[in-house]
């Protein structure tokens, strides 16, 4: 019995994260290839277009508004993730908090304490990633602040390429810390058993195949 769920534990688990990887590498391949075919590439191209236009005309109350809402947004999910990633590592702490949650999760979890602490750790790291890629994407909107309303005749390297390139690692950090959030999902479901984080990813990524071909619908 136990080896009949551990076949399926480790059948179910390799073929979600396996099918999370090849998306994920189908996407970034199109994003280099043919940028324009994905909502990712498009927005990528609008927004140089957008930073050409602030530090032309210069709009800095625009610039200003649109990347402080950036930052309370990049801000507020980093510090979700933080106090997620330290509840968790509460929870798998305390004996007594693994005892009330226990009835909950399938028979191989309930057996194996190292399997649902090793789930546990990988939901931990996955969080505590999120949390980095928010926190640096906040770096670079804060840098994006100041350059782009730099003018060109006092700083000559600071062009908007360049400012467009730091925003574009910005967005790039963002949208990490985001799919991090949906792949938590995914790993919230695992510690219910396998199947359950199979069907949620083949449901996840269905809807984000629909966001990321999409024009303007982009999950980042």
């Amino acid at each position: 019995m136990v080896n009949s769920a551990f076949s399926q534990e480790l059948f179910f688990t390799s073929a979600s994260f396996l099918l999370v990887v090849i998306y994920h590498a189908h996407l970034i391949y199109q994003v280099r290839t043919r940028p324009l075919d994905t909502a990712i590439g498009i927005t990528n191209h609008l927004r140089g277009h957008w930073v050409e236009s602030v530090m032309q005309e210069k709009r800095d109350i625009l610039a200003v508004q649109t990347l402080r809402n950036w930052i309370m947004a990049a801000s507020f999910l980093a510090s979700t993730a933080i106090l997620i990633c330290l509840g968790l590592v509460s929870v798998a702490a305390s004996s007594e908090k693994m005892a009330e949650i226990t009835p909950f999760l399938n028979e191989l979890v309930r057996e194996h304490r190292v399997l649902w602490l090793f789930k546990l750790m990988v939901i931990i790291i996955n969080f505590f990633i999120i949390f980095f890629n928010f926190n640096l994407a906040i770096r670079y909107f804060n840098h994006v602040n100041f350059m782009i309303n730099v003018p060109p005749s006092l700083a000559h390297k600071i062009n908007p390429e360049y400012v467009a390139g730091i925003l574009t690692h910005a967005t790039f950090h963002y949208t990490v810390g985001m799919r991090g959030y949906y792949i938590g999902v995914l790993l919230i479901l695992w510690l219910f058993g396998p199947i359950w984080m199979f069907l949620g990813t083949i449901i996840m990524l269905s809807v984000l195949h629909h966001l990321d071909a999409k024009p303007g619908g982009s999950a980042s």
